[in-house]
Protein backbone atom coordinates (compact mmCIF):
# COMPACT_ATOMS: atom_id res chain seq x y z
CA UNK A 1 0.00 0.00 0.00
CA UNK A 2 1.18 3.30 -1.03
CA UNK A 3 0.78 5.84 2.43
CA UNK A 4 -0.21 9.08 1.72
CA UNK A 5 2.60 11.81 1.79
CA UNK A 6 0.99 14.29 4.41
CA UNK A 7 1.11 11.59 7.59
CA UNK A 8 4.71 12.21 7.81
CA UNK A 9 5.52 9.12 9.17
CA UNK A 10 8.84 8.67 11.17
CA UNK A 11 11.25 5.55 10.67
CA UNK A 12 9.31 2.45 11.65
CA UNK A 13 10.27 0.74 15.11
CA UNK A 14 12.85 -1.48 15.98
CA UNK A 15 11.45 -4.32 17.86
CA UNK A 16 13.67 -4.12 20.64
CA UNK A 17 12.73 0.00 20.91
CA UNK A 18 10.47 1.36 23.77
CA UNK A 19 6.58 1.84 22.35
CA UNK A 20 5.84 5.37 22.03
CA UNK A 21 3.12 6.86 24.64
CA UNK A 22 -0.50 6.23 23.27
CA UNK A 23 -0.53 9.79 22.21
CA UNK A 24 2.55 9.82 19.61
CA UNK A 25 1.21 6.48 18.08
CA UNK A 26 -2.80 8.13 17.92
CA UNK A 27 -0.82 11.10 16.20
CA UNK A 28 0.25 8.41 13.17
CA UNK A 29 -3.69 7.88 12.50
CA UNK A 30 -5.15 11.29 13.42
CA UNK A 31 -4.82 12.28 9.37
CA UNK A 32 -6.92 8.84 8.39
CA UNK A 33 -9.25 9.09 10.80
CA UNK A 34 -11.82 12.02 9.49
CA UNK A 35 -15.42 10.85 9.78
CA UNK A 36 -17.58 11.72 7.00
CA UNK A 37 -21.91 11.50 8.11
CA UNK A 38 -22.81 10.87 4.58
CA UNK A 39 -21.22 7.93 4.84
CA UNK A 40 -22.42 7.03 8.26
CA UNK A 41 -26.12 7.41 6.04
CA UNK A 42 -25.16 5.23 3.03
CA UNK A 43 -23.65 2.47 5.53
CA UNK A 44 -27.06 2.58 7.93
CA UNK A 45 -29.38 2.76 5.08
CA UNK A 46 -27.89 -0.42 2.96
CA UNK A 47 -27.77 -2.67 5.63
CA UNK A 48 -31.34 -1.98 6.95
CA UNK A 49 -32.53 -2.55 3.25
CA UNK A 50 -30.67 -5.47 3.07
CA UNK A 51 -32.11 -6.37 7.00
CA UNK A 52 -36.04 -5.85 5.63
CA UNK A 53 -35.20 -7.40 2.22
CA UNK A 54 -34.16 -10.79 4.06
CA UNK A 55 -37.06 -10.55 6.16
CA UNK A 56 -39.24 -10.09 3.51
CA UNK A 57 -37.68 -13.34 1.90
CA UNK A 58 -38.33 -15.07 4.91
CA UNK A 59 -41.80 -14.23 4.93
CA UNK A 60 -42.52 -14.76 0.93
CA UNK A 61 -40.25 -17.89 -0.46
CA UNK A 62 -41.67 -20.96 -0.43
CA UNK A 63 -38.92 -23.61 -0.14
CA UNK A 64 -37.88 -23.96 3.64
CA UNK A 65 -34.20 -24.42 2.71
CA UNK A 66 -34.35 -21.08 0.80
CA UNK A 67 -36.40 -19.54 4.16
CA UNK A 68 -33.45 -20.50 6.22
CA UNK A 69 -30.63 -19.23 4.09
CA UNK A 70 -32.41 -15.76 4.45
CA UNK A 71 -32.71 -15.97 7.71
CA UNK A 72 -28.94 -16.74 8.31
CA UNK A 73 -28.23 -14.20 6.18
CA UNK A 74 -30.19 -11.70 8.20
CA UNK A 75 -28.20 -12.58 11.20
CA UNK A 76 -24.86 -11.60 9.57
CA UNK A 77 -26.88 -8.26 8.50
CA UNK A 78 -27.63 -7.76 11.91
CA UNK A 79 -24.36 -8.46 13.11
CA UNK A 80 -22.96 -5.44 10.36
CA UNK A 81 -25.75 -3.42 11.45
CA UNK A 82 -24.10 -3.90 15.29
CA UNK A 83 -21.05 -2.65 14.03
CA UNK A 84 -22.35 0.70 12.82
CA UNK A 85 -23.67 1.21 16.45
CA UNK A 86 -20.61 0.44 17.74
CA UNK A 87 -18.80 3.21 16.02
CA UNK A 88 -21.87 5.46 17.02
CA UNK A 89 -21.65 4.33 20.57
CA UNK A 90 -17.73 5.40 20.24
CA UNK A 91 -19.04 8.58 18.58
CA UNK A 92 -16.53 7.86 15.70
CA UNK A 93 -19.45 7.32 12.99
CA UNK A 94 -19.94 11.37 12.41
CA UNK A 95 -19.00 14.30 13.55
CA UNK A 96 -21.86 15.14 15.75
CA UNK A 97 -22.31 13.69 18.91
CA UNK A 98 -26.00 13.92 19.14
CA UNK A 99 -26.27 12.18 15.57
CA UNK A 100 -24.73 9.34 16.58
CA UNK A 101 -26.24 8.38 19.48
CA UNK A 102 -29.09 8.31 17.33
CA UNK A 103 -27.69 6.68 14.93
CA UNK A 104 -26.18 3.85 17.14
CA UNK A 105 -29.79 3.17 18.69
CA UNK A 106 -31.02 2.74 15.68
CA UNK A 107 -28.38 0.89 14.28
CA UNK A 108 -28.59 -1.27 17.38
CA UNK A 109 -32.28 -2.34 17.46
CA UNK A 110 -32.09 -5.71 15.40
CA UNK A 111 -29.43 -7.26 17.62
CA UNK A 112 -31.40 -6.05 20.63
CA UNK A 113 -28.60 -3.85 22.10
CA UNK A 114 -29.26 -1.34 24.53
CA UNK A 115 -27.13 1.54 24.07
CA UNK A 116 -26.08 3.28 26.98
CA UNK A 117 -25.30 -0.19 28.37
CA UNK A 118 -23.17 -1.47 25.67
CA UNK A 119 -21.72 2.37 26.31
CA UNK A 120 -21.00 1.49 29.98
CA UNK A 121 -20.09 -1.97 29.53
CA UNK A 122 -17.78 -1.60 25.98
CA UNK A 123 -16.39 1.78 25.86
CA UNK A 124 -16.16 2.38 29.91
CA UNK A 125 -15.22 -0.62 31.35
CA UNK A 126 -13.86 -3.14 28.40
CA UNK A 127 -11.77 -0.54 26.43
CA UNK A 128 -10.91 1.61 29.38
CA UNK A 129 -9.26 -1.75 31.17
CA UNK A 130 -9.01 -4.05 28.18
CA UNK A 131 -7.71 -7.59 29.63
CA UNK A 132 -7.36 -6.39 33.45
CA UNK A 133 -8.65 -9.55 35.23
CA UNK A 134 -11.53 -8.13 38.22
CA UNK A 135 -12.53 -5.31 36.02
CA UNK A 136 -12.93 -5.96 32.31
CA UNK A 137 -15.40 -8.91 32.20
CA UNK A 138 -15.23 -9.84 28.14
CA UNK A 139 -13.95 -14.04 27.47
CA UNK A 140 -12.22 -13.18 30.79
CA UNK A 141 -10.35 -16.45 31.66
CA UNK A 142 -10.74 -17.98 34.89
CA UNK A 143 -7.84 -19.52 36.90
CA UNK A 144 -7.18 -22.34 38.33
CA UNK A 145 -8.30 -22.07 41.87
CA UNK A 146 -11.33 -19.99 40.70
CA UNK A 147 -12.43 -23.01 37.98
CA UNK A 148 -11.91 -25.52 40.92
CA UNK A 149 -14.48 -23.32 43.54
CA UNK A 150 -17.13 -23.74 40.41
CA UNK A 151 -19.87 -25.94 40.96
CA UNK A 152 -20.14 -29.04 38.59
CA UNK A 153 -22.53 -27.20 36.45
CA UNK A 154 -20.57 -23.77 36.14
CA UNK A 155 -17.63 -25.86 35.41
CA UNK A 156 -19.92 -27.33 32.40
CA UNK A 157 -20.51 -24.12 31.27
CA UNK A 158 -17.10 -22.77 31.63
CA UNK A 159 -15.76 -25.97 29.26
CA UNK A 160 -18.82 -25.41 26.48
CA UNK A 161 -17.89 -22.03 26.38
CA UNK A 162 -14.06 -22.33 26.27
CA UNK A 163 -14.70 -25.79 23.85
CA UNK A 164 -14.84 -23.89 20.56
CA UNK A 165 -18.59 -24.18 20.08
CA UNK A 166 -19.93 -22.30 22.95
CA UNK A 167 -18.71 -18.31 21.83
CA UNK A 168 -22.86 -17.77 20.92
CA UNK A 169 -23.85 -19.32 24.31
CA UNK A 170 -21.24 -17.14 26.37
CA UNK A 171 -22.31 -13.83 24.55
CA UNK A 172 -25.74 -14.51 24.71
CA UNK A 173 -25.77 -16.04 28.65
CA UNK A 174 -23.05 -13.93 30.22
CA UNK A 175 -23.06 -10.74 28.34
CA UNK A 176 -26.59 -10.38 26.48
CA UNK A 177 -28.64 -11.43 28.73
CA UNK A 178 -26.81 -10.81 32.45
CA UNK A 179 -25.68 -7.38 30.99
CA UNK A 180 -27.92 -5.92 28.42
CA UNK A 181 -31.04 -6.62 29.14
CA UNK A 182 -32.38 -5.21 32.20
CA UNK A 183 -29.74 -5.52 34.80
CA UNK A 184 -30.69 -4.97 37.96
CA UNK A 185 -29.92 -1.85 40.52
CA UNK A 186 -27.72 -4.29 42.90
CA UNK A 187 -25.89 -5.19 39.55
CA UNK A 188 -25.02 -2.21 38.20
CA UNK A 189 -24.71 -0.54 42.06
CA UNK A 190 -23.87 3.00 41.90
CA UNK A 191 -23.20 3.11 38.23
CA UNK A 192 -27.32 2.72 37.56
CA UNK A 193 -28.68 5.19 35.54
CA UNK A 194 -32.58 5.58 34.39
CA UNK A 195 -31.74 5.50 30.91
CA UNK A 196 -30.61 1.83 31.27
CA UNK A 197 -33.75 0.77 31.73
CA UNK A 198 -35.30 3.30 28.77
CA UNK A 199 -32.64 1.61 26.40
CA UNK A 200 -33.51 -1.83 27.32
CA UNK A 201 -37.76 -0.99 26.69
CA UNK A 202 -36.38 0.62 23.52
CA UNK A 203 -35.16 -2.80 22.24
CA UNK A 204 -37.87 -4.85 23.94
CA UNK A 205 -40.35 -2.83 22.32
CA UNK A 206 -38.44 -3.20 19.15
CA UNK A 207 -38.36 -7.19 19.94
CA UNK A 208 -42.11 -7.04 20.47
CA UNK A 209 -42.91 -5.58 16.88
CA UNK A 210 -40.35 -7.79 14.73
CA UNK A 211 -42.19 -10.27 16.08
CA UNK A 212 -45.95 -9.64 15.91
CA UNK A 213 -45.13 -8.51 12.46
CA UNK A 214 -44.01 -12.07 11.65
CA UNK A 215 -46.82 -13.18 13.29
CA UNK A 216 -48.75 -10.75 11.27
CA UNK A 217 -47.52 -12.23 8.00
CA UNK A 218 -48.37 -15.65 8.75
CA UNK A 219 -51.90 -15.24 9.04
CA UNK A 220 -51.50 -12.51 6.09
CA UNK A 221 -50.03 -15.31 3.91
CA UNK A 222 -51.57 -18.92 5.38
CA UNK A 223 -48.25 -20.08 6.82
CA UNK A 224 -47.28 -21.14 10.29
CA UNK A 225 -46.70 -18.43 12.90
CA UNK A 226 -44.77 -20.79 14.50
CA UNK A 227 -42.26 -21.61 11.66
CA UNK A 228 -42.08 -17.83 10.99
CA UNK A 229 -41.14 -16.80 14.37
CA UNK A 230 -38.41 -19.26 14.23
CA UNK A 231 -37.20 -18.76 10.90
CA UNK A 232 -37.60 -14.82 11.04
CA UNK A 233 -36.60 -13.75 14.81
CA UNK A 234 -35.13 -17.00 16.51
CA UNK A 235 -32.30 -18.15 13.76
CA UNK A 236 -31.45 -14.60 12.92
CA UNK A 237 -30.96 -13.92 16.55
CA UNK A 238 -29.12 -17.66 17.09
CA UNK A 239 -26.50 -16.60 14.25
CA UNK A 240 -25.92 -13.30 15.57
CA UNK A 241 -25.65 -14.57 19.08
CA UNK A 242 -23.07 -16.91 17.38
CA UNK A 243 -21.47 -14.78 15.48
CA UNK A 244 -20.45 -11.83 18.23
CA UNK A 245 -19.21 -14.49 20.50
CA UNK A 246 -16.59 -15.57 17.34
CA UNK A 247 -15.76 -12.28 16.86
CA UNK A 248 -14.84 -10.73 20.32
CA UNK A 249 -13.36 -14.20 21.22
CA UNK A 250 -11.24 -13.89 18.25
CA UNK A 251 -10.07 -10.01 19.02
CA UNK A 252 -8.71 -11.13 22.39
CA UNK A 253 -7.99 -15.16 23.02
CA UNK A 254 -4.67 -16.05 22.00
CA UNK A 255 -2.05 -17.90 23.30
CA UNK A 256 0.08 -14.73 22.44
CA UNK A 257 -2.51 -13.03 24.41
CA UNK A 258 -1.90 -11.67 28.02
CA UNK A 259 -3.93 -10.86 30.60
CA UNK A 260 -3.06 -9.08 33.79
CA UNK A 261 -4.15 -9.41 37.55
CA UNK A 262 -2.27 -6.31 38.88
CA UNK A 263 -3.19 -3.04 37.38
CA UNK A 264 0.79 -1.65 37.57
CA UNK A 265 1.88 -4.60 35.64
CA UNK A 266 -0.92 -4.09 32.62
CA UNK A 267 -0.20 -0.86 32.74
CA UNK A 268 3.47 -1.53 31.78
CA UNK A 269 2.28 -3.68 29.14
CA UNK A 270 0.67 -0.88 27.09
CA UNK A 271 -2.76 -3.13 26.56
CA UNK A 272 -3.88 -0.93 23.89
CA UNK A 273 -1.13 -2.71 21.66
CA UNK A 274 -0.50 -6.25 23.10
CA UNK A 275 -4.42 -7.87 24.01
CA UNK A 276 -5.80 -7.69 20.38
CA UNK A 277 -5.54 -10.01 17.58
CA UNK A 278 -5.49 -8.70 14.20
CA UNK A 279 -7.85 -11.61 12.38
CA UNK A 280 -7.30 -11.66 8.40
CA UNK A 281 -9.54 -13.88 6.55
CA UNK A 282 -9.95 -14.70 2.62
CA UNK A 283 -12.39 -13.55 0.23
CA UNK A 284 -13.25 -10.31 1.46
CA UNK A 285 -14.74 -11.63 4.54
CA UNK A 286 -13.29 -8.60 6.71
CA UNK A 287 -14.73 -6.32 4.68
CA UNK A 288 -17.86 -8.03 4.64
CA UNK A 289 -17.65 -7.03 8.88
CA UNK A 290 -17.22 -3.67 8.30
CA UNK A 291 -13.03 -4.49 8.96
CA UNK A 292 -14.21 -4.97 12.77
CA UNK A 293 -11.29 -7.48 12.65
CA UNK A 294 -8.71 -4.36 12.31
CA UNK A 295 -8.92 -4.37 15.91
CA UNK A 296 -5.42 -3.31 16.75
CA UNK A 297 -6.01 0.31 15.19
CA UNK A 298 -9.65 0.32 17.10
CA UNK A 299 -8.19 -0.25 20.76
CA UNK A 300 -5.88 2.22 19.75
CA UNK A 301 -7.87 5.13 18.87
CA UNK A 302 -11.37 4.37 18.74
CA UNK A 303 -12.69 7.44 17.52
CA UNK A 304 -11.51 5.71 14.34
CA UNK A 305 -14.80 5.02 12.09
CA UNK A 306 -14.99 1.55 10.85
CA UNK A 307 -14.29 2.35 7.04
CA UNK A 308 -10.66 3.83 7.93
CA UNK A 309 -9.57 0.84 9.99
CA UNK A 310 -8.69 -1.16 6.91
CA UNK A 311 -6.05 1.80 6.60
CA UNK A 312 -5.30 2.38 10.16
CA UNK A 313 -4.55 -0.63 10.69
CA UNK A 314 -1.74 -0.98 7.75
CA UNK A 315 0.27 2.05 9.19
CA UNK A 316 0.53 0.65 12.85
CA UNK A 317 1.65 -2.84 11.17
CA UNK A 318 4.42 -0.94 9.01
CA UNK A 319 5.29 0.97 12.33
CA UNK A 320 5.16 -1.60 14.69
CA UNK A 321 6.77 -4.21 13.17
CA UNK A 322 6.66 -7.52 15.03
CA UNK A 323 4.60 -5.94 18.12
CA UNK A 324 1.14 -6.97 16.60
CA UNK A 325 0.12 -10.07 16.63
CA UNK A 326 -1.82 -10.88 13.28
CA UNK A 327 -3.46 -14.04 12.74
CA UNK A 328 -4.44 -15.35 9.64
CA UNK A 329 -7.77 -16.96 10.47
CA UNK A 330 -8.87 -20.65 9.62
CA UNK A 331 -10.67 -23.54 11.27
CA UNK A 332 -7.44 -25.30 12.82
CA UNK A 333 -6.16 -22.50 13.77
CA UNK A 334 -9.41 -21.47 15.94
CA UNK A 335 -10.34 -24.75 17.58
CA UNK A 336 -6.37 -25.05 18.74
CA UNK A 337 -6.76 -21.79 20.18
CA UNK A 338 -9.67 -23.40 21.93
CA UNK A 339 -7.69 -26.27 23.55
CA UNK A 340 -5.02 -24.14 24.48
CA UNK A 341 -7.14 -21.28 25.83
CA UNK A 342 -8.92 -22.51 28.59
CA UNK A 343 -7.46 -21.14 31.94
CA UNK A 344 -4.96 -18.57 33.24
CA UNK A 345 -1.90 -18.29 35.29
CA UNK A 346 -0.83 -15.17 36.33
CA UNK A 347 1.72 -16.39 38.06
CA UNK A 348 3.67 -18.24 35.38
CA UNK A 349 1.86 -15.54 33.32
CA UNK A 350 0.49 -18.42 30.40
CA UNK A 351 -2.55 -19.73 29.47
CA UNK A 352 -2.66 -23.60 30.52
CA UNK A 353 -5.53 -26.34 30.02
CA UNK A 354 -8.47 -27.30 32.81
CA UNK A 355 -5.63 -29.06 34.34
CA UNK A 356 -2.70 -26.13 35.04
CA UNK A 357 -0.95 -27.51 32.68
CA UNK A 358 0.60 -24.81 30.07
CA UNK A 359 -0.72 -24.32 26.80
CA UNK A 360 1.58 -21.15 25.68
CA UNK A 361 4.84 -19.60 26.79
CA UNK A 362 5.81 -18.78 30.10
CA UNK A 363 6.76 -15.17 30.88
CA UNK A 364 7.50 -15.39 34.15
CA UNK A 365 9.87 -17.77 36.07
CA UNK A 366 8.61 -19.55 39.18
CA UNK A 367 9.84 -22.00 41.44
CA UNK A 368 9.44 -25.67 40.29
CA UNK A 369 7.40 -26.48 43.38
CA UNK A 370 5.26 -23.80 42.62
CA UNK A 371 5.10 -24.58 38.80
CA UNK A 372 3.97 -28.37 40.11
CA UNK A 373 1.12 -26.99 42.22
CA UNK A 374 -0.09 -24.91 39.87
CA UNK A 375 -0.18 -28.15 37.36
CA UNK A 376 -2.28 -30.19 39.99
CA UNK A 377 -5.20 -31.74 38.88
CA UNK A 378 -8.34 -30.48 39.31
Amino acid sequence: MAYRPELSLPEPLEPSAPLPHRKIIRSWLTPLAQRSTWRAFALITLDYILFFGLMAAVVLVDSVWLKLLAALAAGFVIGRLFIIGHDGCHQSLTENRRLNKWLGRIAFLPSLTAYSLWDMGHNVVHHGFTNLKGVDFVWAPMTQDEYRAMSPMRRVAERIYRSGWGPGLYYAVEIWWAKMMFPSKKTMGNTYRPVFTRDCLLVSGFALLWIAALVGAAFATGQSAWLLVLLGFVVPMVFWFNMMGFVIYGHHTHVRVQWHNEKAAWQRAQPFVSTTVHLTFPFRIGALMHHIMEHTAHHVDMSIPLYKLKETQKVLEQMLPGRIIIQRFSWKWYFDTARACKLYDFTRQCWTDFKGRATSELRALVPPQAADAAARPA
